[in-house]
């Protein structure tokens, strides 16, 4: 290996894309559980497709378009690692192989948009959904990923290296980037049959709890592997990735009780990931401290975020917007007053003496991404809707999705029956069948005499 090369840093970045690529499934389940049980496959797959699509995207063109060398004014890189061309296997990126950050990268690329199926769960068809994510990572996320965290001496993204906007892992590149997508896609693919009705109750609470478990596990290679090394500045964020992931779970169920009166499973772990999404921004720029007010303060404000829906009358399903969108451009903003000035960055916030200069530079990061990516999301959203249809027909959301897109369904409910009419039949009561048999027997009795 050239000099310069760590074999401590490339092992924990490794180990930290693993961890990244967990969050999916983590997702996966996350959002599987909090649909009604005829929708449970779809949300399922809606998450694992972007791990096929993304990934041959980002061979093809992404890694080169996110991260090769700036080809204008910090917006976009060149094309001239396309198929991942031009690398050597020993080139290094800091301390590490390029091809180790490019995989790294990857596993971000993918969960980006997967977060956004959320906002659309119950009513998607799967073949626009699969179309919409790759045009979208095409047009959005790539450019937005060069925009935030290419830095090359100054010559970089034109608001990371640029304009000096501070997101350490992903709060205006993946939350908020995805956030207003799903705001968009809601609006452009309406609201659900009984929207505000019906009862819309997650199917299965302990998938949720086991899926922001996985979520919760793996954010820590998400914010703390962003070091790109095992040093001092991995740690600050793995620590106050922790504080601020506890503090919000906490601020979510402080307000779930006093403003419904109880404290709910999906309540802690919504806060949970509410919590790793504000502090995905800050998590190398703030103090320990800093972290259980920006945990406290998310949590409770995310909480309040997601009735929006009702006020306002848009169908986020699953509460994209208002946990990702609105936890992303939080822990954004909060840079701003929170950043200490000698943790990851040497611009201070306002409460350590940095005026508001910071805060500034973040509400502008937090601006234009949210705007580019709502703006292009409705228009390729309505795009595919005017062209394939991108929602499926009345009858198939209330018979099921699952059924009518994936030809399967989640649960096996005819080997319940079964074991119940031999439960029935171990007690002597009659199975259903025997029943049957019992009184057609006896009605032929009676017609005899």
């Amino acid at each position: 290996m050239p000099s310069g090369f760590s074999g401590g840093d490339t092992a924990f970045v490794l180990i930290s894309a693993a961890l990244v690529m967990l969050m999916t499934p983590g997702l996966a389940f996350f959002y599987g559980g909090m649909v009604r049980v005829k929708s449970a496959l779809n949300m399922l797959i809606m998450s694992f497709i972007a791990l096929g699509i993304v990934t041959v995207l980002w061979v093809l063109y992404g890694y080169s378009l996110s991260f090769g060398t700036d080809s204008f004014h910090g917006l976009i890189g060149n094309l001239h690692m396309f198929g991942m061309r031009n690398i050597g296997m020993n080139e290094l990126s800091g301390t590490i192989p390029v091809f180790a950050f490019a995989a790294f990268q990857l596993m971000f690329a993918v969960i980006t948009p997967a977060l956004i199926s959320g906002a659309i769960a119950d009513r998607a068809k799967f073949s626009a959904w699969a179309l919409f994510l790759a045009l979208w990572v095409t047009i959005v996320y790539f450019p937005v990923a060069h925009w935030v965290f290419y830095f090359n001496g100054g010559q970089g993204g034109w608001l990371g290296d640029r304009m000096h906007v501070l997101d350490f892992a992903g709060g205006t590149a993946v939350h908020l980037n995805a956030g207003m997508a799903g705001l968009a896609l809601a609006f452009v693919l309406g609201k659900r049959v009984g929207f505000k009705k019906d009862p819309m109750r997650p199917h299965s609470l302990p998938l949720v709890m086991l899926g922001s478990g996985l979520l919760w596990f793996g954010w820590f290679g998400f914010n703390a592997g962003s070091a790109l090394a095992a040093n001092g500045l991995a740690g600050i964020a793995f620590m106050n990735t922790q504080i601020a992931t506890a503090a919000a779970m906490i601020g979510w169920l402080a307000y779930e009780k006093i403003r419904h009166g109880s404290f709910t499973t999906l309540g802690a772990a919504s806060g949970a990931v509410t919590g790793l999404v504000a502090i995905t921004p800050a998590c190398a720029f703030i103090s320990p401290l800093g972290s259980i007010g920006l945990g406290l303060f998310s949590g409770a404000l995310c909480a309040w975020a997601v009735s929006l829906k009702y006020r306002f009358g848009f169908d986020d399903s699953l509460d994209v917007v208002g946990v990702h969108a609105v936890g992303g451009a939080t822990g954004a903003l909060l840079i701003g007053l929170l950043s200490t000035g000698h943790a990851g960055s040497p611009y201070a916030g306002l409460f350590y003496g940095g005026g508001f200069t910071q805060l500034g530079r973040q509400a502008l990061g937090v601006a234009v991404v949210g705007a580019y990516s709502f703006v292009l999301a409705y228009i390729i959203g309505k795009a595919i809707d005017k062209t394939m249809g991108f929602r499926v027909s009345e009858d198939v959301e209330v018979a099921g999705i699952d059924q009518a897109e994936h030809a399967e369904s989640a649960y096996d409910f005819s080997a319940v029956g079964a074991a119940l009419s031999k439960a029935l039949v171990s007690v002597g009561a009659p199975a259903e069948d025997e029943a049957t048999e019992a009184d057609s027997a006896d009605a032929g009795t009676k017609v005899e005499a």
